[in-house]
């Protein structure tokens, strides 16, 4: 069987090259190996191909597959810099509590065959909290979070919400930099919006509540149905912190139907309270961080030529 790429895969790779010489290399020699990576893995497992996941993720592929047993699963594999590994090791630590189960421990196999490769519980691919109505979805979405929120695991180290933060927070004084020595006259708009996204970071990593293992990037459709519970959380980018900073990624979902609507402001501040009460978050810590990771968001996206999605994200993060 061929193992072509999902399109949606290879636009974000694409944009990974877009990002720099390092990631263009990296991009190119793990798709190039992919093929073979992938019937290496499924060989070793003694598992049989049902079909790729399309769209499938924009930082893995997935291949539904059956065990020896007939057991359906899922094998999935990603570059490093998708940080697999991490992955790895937050799912065996919630082993099935609120997220997909792992089925493929780490000393399961020498870990030159298992880096980068993860063989998960089989959920239903197709069927994601964000078919639910609005209000139905941020409420098993919420749920499914807060499973997710327990203490770290001792000795096991994950990035630091102030580490990742910091590196975008990095980044996105380069992008206005770069843009305002090209002469491109960086819009006073985003500027300012820059400008409050990192002074709200620095006010909130002055005095952080008690840390905990976050998914890194939840959202409804990081939720699927599954058979052992109604929904279950899919695709963690690991990272340990508040609560607030996991939550401000579910506020903006659906933010094309937000800037859609006359009421977008008024539904977006609403849900920021509704969320934080539900979830016992500080609500001003809330607003706080969907601010920084909207405007993170909308500038990372024109930095890659996805200019309707960074229209979209700083329009919402005008609203806060």
């Amino acid at each position: 069987m061929a193992f072509e790429p999902p399109q949606r895969l290879l636009r974000a790779l694409g944009e990974t090259r877009r990002s720099g010489p390092e990631g263009a290399d990296e991009a190119d020699e793990w798709l190039e190996k992919l093929p073979e990576l992938t019937r290496q893995a499924l060989d070793l497992r003694e598992l049989t191909v049902e079909r790729v996941q399309a769209p499938g993720g924009r930082s893995s592929l997935v291949v539904l597959v059956r065990r020896a047993d007939g057991t359906p699963a899922v094998l999935k594999l990603a570059p490093e810099r998708a940080r697999p590994e991490s992955e790895r090791a937050a799912l065996a630590h919630w082993d099935g509590r609120g997220a997909v189960r792992l089925l493929d421990p780490a000393d399961a196999h020498p870990i030159h065959e298992t880096h980068g490769v993860l063989l998960l519980e089989r959920l239903h691919p197709d069927m994601s909290v964000r078919s639910l109505p609005e209000a139905k979805a941020l409420l098993e979405a919420a749920g499914t979070l807060r499973r997710l929120w327990v203490e770290p695991p001792a000795g096991q180290v994950f990035e630091t919400v102030a580490e990742r933060t910091g590196r975008q927070a990095e980044a996105m004084r380069a992008t206005t930099t770069a843009e305002a020595g090209a002469g491109a006259g960086a819009d006073a708009e985003v500027t300012a919006l820059v400008d409050a996204a990192l002074a709200a970071r620095e006010e909130l990593l002055a005095a952080p509540p008690e840390p905990r293992l976050l998914h890194g990037t939840f959202r409804q459709s990081k939720v699927l149905a599954g058979e052992r519970v109604p929904w279950l959380a899919v695709g963690p980018d690991p990272v340990v912190g508040e609560c607030a900073f996991d939550l401000a990624r579910l506020v903006r979902d659906r933010v094309e139907d937000l800037i859609a609507s006359p009421s977008g402001p008024s539904i977006t501040r609403r849900r920021v309270k509704r969320l934080a009460e539900s979830l016992d978050v500080d609500q001003e810590r809330l607003r706080g961080w969907t601010l920084f990771r909207a405007v993170e968001s909308g500038v990372r996206a024109g930095r890659v030529g996805r200019l309707r999605d960074a229209e979209l994200l700083l329009e919402f993060a005008g609203w806060l």
